[in-house]
């Protein structure tokens, strides 16, 4: 009996305290939904964390919203704010990191924060101390957003516009960053690895180099490791490239007997476009006359030499070279060299 009694003690012991306690709360949709958005720009990644209240019918502006007063530039927790890379802010820089995301609404310009706490609820705890950086933007009209939201407008490899729309309201700052740098730093980690023991490596990043106008004194380098594994027209190319945007056109030149040697249709082709970009119109289309009377057969070069004599106002036999393109080259070119033969007769 005695043991019953003590059983059933501790039986009460433990019901009672449970049922007075808080039960937990089962998880429901929260009103102001949950999203993330990203793009990328270059190579840099660009993310938004922020939940999306609705208008409701709501008076935003200088109701829902006070003017005046730091906001958390969405709902429930502060916005966040993350770029994989340095990046700049309407032209002022922002270094690689996560942030919270504030703004301060008003009549006029809005002030877009950017704060090193990136885990506050709201705005309650702000701290002007903890800014990493503050910008100015104007707020534009824009089509109604019933649910607050983060787009990228006009993304290019460079920069893209980012937006808050709400209401019937926009407020847009750029974003960009220096995609050139940012790409050669990558390629030269990359080349540390395997990429760096074949001559391909070295050449692509050399050729952007030289595409972007970015360290190409340092590209140089990198092309004669890339000639150093296995010499071809394609790197001895892109060195007279840089030699000749380096103002070396001397040096360039006395490479050709080599580049002839190896070059195929293509290397020789380019060589003639780079000829031409450094304005030795003459030049490029001896290369380009050369190309044809090595590859009679082949589309390409007929068409770069038509384009060539186009240039230069000498129209007859510049449709000579496009027909003869247009009659070796496969269907998908036919409409684009229809189309140039049409202009050029009819100047003609």
């Amino acid at each position: 009996m005695y043991a019953r009694y003590c059983l059933l003690l501790a039986a009460l012991l433990v019901v009672v305290p449970l049922a007075h306690a808080q039960a937990p709360a089962l998880t429901t949709p929260r009103a102001s939904m949950h999203a993330t958005v990203m793009q990328t720009v270059g190579l840099t990644n660009i993310t938004i964390d922020y939940h999306r209240p609705a208008v409701n019918g709501r008076q935003l502006w200088g109701g829902l919203v006070p003017y005046d007063q730091v906001w958390r530039a969405g709902a429930n927790e502060n916005t966040t704010f993350e770029v994989s890379t340095d990046v700049t802010i309407n032209g002022q820089p922002l270094p690689a990191g996560r942030y919270g995301l504030h703004m301060i609404p008003t009549t006029g310009q809005w002030t877009v924060i950017f704060s090193h706490m990136a885990d506050a609820w709201g705005s309650f705890s702000y701290n002007e101390s903890e800014d990493a950086l503050r910008v100015t933007a104007a707020p534009r009209p824009a089509p109604m957003t019933e649910r607050l939201a983060y787009r990228f407008h006009n993304p290019t490899n460079g920069a893209t516009e980012v937006a808050l729309h709400w209401g019937e309201l926009a407020i847009p700052f750029t974003v960009a960053t220096n995609t050139p740098e940012i790409v050669l730093a990558n390629m030269e980690v990359e080349l540390r690895s395997l990429p760096g023991f074949f001559w391909q490596g070295w050449n692509q990043a050399a050729t952007f180099a030289l595409q972007t106008q970015t360290r190409m004194g340092e590209a140089l380098g990198w092309v004669d490791r890339s000639i150093g594994i296995n010499q071809n027209g394609t790197n001895l190319g892109t060195k007279m490239g840089l030699l000749f945007a380096l103002g070396r056109a001397g040096e360039a030149d006395a490479l050709e007997d080599d580049f002839f040697a190896a070059a195929t249709e293509n290397d020789v082709n380019a060589y003639g476009y780079l000829l031409l970009s450094a304005g030795r119109t003459d030049d490029a289309l001896v290369v380009f006359r050369k190309n044809v009377a090595d590859y009679p057969q082949s589309w390409n070069p007929h068409d770069s030499l038509g384009e060539t004599l186009a240039g230069i106002g000498q129209t007859a036999e510049a449709i000579q070279h496009y027909q003869h393109a247009r009659d070796l080259a496969p269907p998908q070119q036919h409409a684009r060299i229809d189309g140039i033969l049409a202009q050029l007769r009819g100047a003609n």
